[in-house]
């Protein structure tokens, strides 16, 4: 099974270096000079990485298949993928393995998980509520203490209100400086 790990963004430069929006826990491990990337589409891949380095709080990565700015344009907004079963650890879930899986509280489902936000402070799970809802619920140890794929199901231990303050009528879109008039 393939797993994304990253997204290409822009050009950098002229020698074929792309920011990438990085979607993976340890980007270290995963973009180190040789790492075979699946791409999507089909047609731009396979990709080897040249190089990984960090600009500020972007990474940039070339491509030995990629040597000028024409080339890593032709890359924007593909995605990166590693095989999953190259990179087992113990404490990290995709969202393959989490769709699916019965929100349980205490004994009690409340719904199921429909989704992964993966965000850059902390990601968030999202719970389709037996309403039919969509609940976000940050995906840290101290509100998901228990993730059993084998068994089926994820153990909530939501703070009070956590789903009615995430529910899609209490949320609030961005402010897009239009206001009311």
């Amino acid at each position: 099974m393939h797993v994304q790990v990253a997204r290409i963004g822009k050009p950098h430069g002229i020698r074929g270096e792309v920011t990438v929006q990085v979607l993976t826990d340890a980007p270290e491990e995963r973009f180190v000079p040789g790492a075979r990337l699946v791409v999507e589409p089909e047609r731009l891949g396979p990709l080897t990485v040249r190089s990984a380095r960090w600009n500020k709080e972007i990474l940039l990565l070339g491509f030995d298949e990629v040597s000028d700015r024409n080339g890593a344009e032709e890359l924007r907004g593909a995605k990166l993928f590693v095989d999953s079963d190259d990179h087992e650890d113990e404490d990290a879930w995709y969202e393959h393995e989490l769709v699916g899986l019965k929100a349980l509280v205490g004994d009690e489902e409340v719904g199921r998980v429909a989704g992964l936000n993966t965000m850059p402070a902390q990601d968030q799970l999202v719970i389709e509520a037996a309403n039919g809802e969509e609940i976000l619920v940050p995906f840290v140890e101290q509100i998901v203490p228990e993730v059993d794929v084998d068994n089926g199901f994820v153990r909530l231990t939501p703070p009070p209100g956590l789903f009615e303050v995430n529910s899609p009528e209490n949320r609030t879109e961005p402010d897009d400086g239009e206001g009311e008039r």
